[in-house]
């Protein structure tokens, strides 16, 4: 029995991987190739000759810093933000605490497509569309990272921070030295899942940008796409490109990104 669902995990596995081994075979082929069965499209000859056409010709690799930046500075800036306010809703008491609870979790009952245009008037307001700071800044709130906070920092007991106040320790050090060690799951999970969902934007940065200096790879890759509609190759090689850097990431971080997977289904 064990055989059984080895070799059918391998076959699952296979199966969803195959796109990915396509995706990169075809991507060093020979532009206009001719492809006559399936066979074809794994049999040489192979070149990288299209990846420095690429590469060089076009702004991909321009594109892929900017989404890379961007969902860097979005994660640490969300994890600062939703940590301090998660922080302050479980353990710092004040007045109407429990409203400000339940008026952010109604933010997860809003469609973020509903709050585009005042968000996009408040951004055209402080003069920051087609900046950095108009890519980044409108995207930092993030109910469901405070919300999941919230739950953990819940579940550390009270006399655990009583006892460093006593000790003489401030509301920082307990922040800091106590707190945030202990939630190191939850940041690491909603940290993954934000660089992700950043990584993959594309409607905000739609709307808020018309540089194509600034444009992120979903917003540039459809550009180029429109280009070259009669050949495999090149869009394989687009693809690839822009594909790369968080392949990369999902083989570093496999065990993080799976278990703040299953944390968030557990924990939303």
């Amino acid at each position: 029995m064990k055989w059984f669902y080895r070799i059918f995990s391998l076959l699952m596995a296979l199966l969803f991987a195959f796109p990915l081994i396509w995706m990169l075979v075809v991507s060093v082929k020979k532009e206009g190739m001719k492809i006559i069965s399936v066979v074809d499209w794994f049999t040489p000859p192979y070149s990288l000759a299209v990846y420095n056409e690429v590469i060089t010709g076009t702004k991909l690799l321009a594109w892929s810093w900017n989404s890379f930046f961007i969902a860097v500075c979005v994660t640490v800036l969300t994890l600062i933000i939703a940590a301090m306010s998660g922080f302050a809703m479980s353990k710092i008491p004040f007045r109407y605490r429990t409203f400000m609870f339940f008026f952010i979790l109604a933010g997860l009952l809003i469609p973020g497509e509903a709050t585009l245009i005042p968000l996009y008037q408040v951004a055209k307001d402080m003069e920051i569309l087609n900046t950095y700071m108009g890519l980044i800044f409108p995207v930092l709130a993030s109910p469901f990272a405070i919300i999941v906070l919230k739950s953990f920092f819940d579940g550390i007991p009270n006399d655990l921070l009583e006892s460093v106040q006593m000790d003489g320790g401030g509301i920082w050090r307990i922040f800091i030295n106590i707190m945030l060690p202990l939630t190191r799951p939850a940041l690491v999970s909603i940290a993954i899942l934000t660089f992700i969902g950043s990584w993959n934007n594309f409607l905000w940065p739609f709307l808020s940008v018309t540089d194509d200096n600034l444009f992120t790879l979903p917003m540039g890759i459809p550009t180029l796409m429109n280009q070259y509609t009669e050949d495999y190759v090149k869009p394989m090689v687009i693809n690839t490109v822009a594909s790369l850097p968080i392949m990369v990431l999902f083989l570093i971080f496999e065990r993080q990104i799976i278990k703040g997977v299953s944390l968030s289904g557990i924990k939303g």
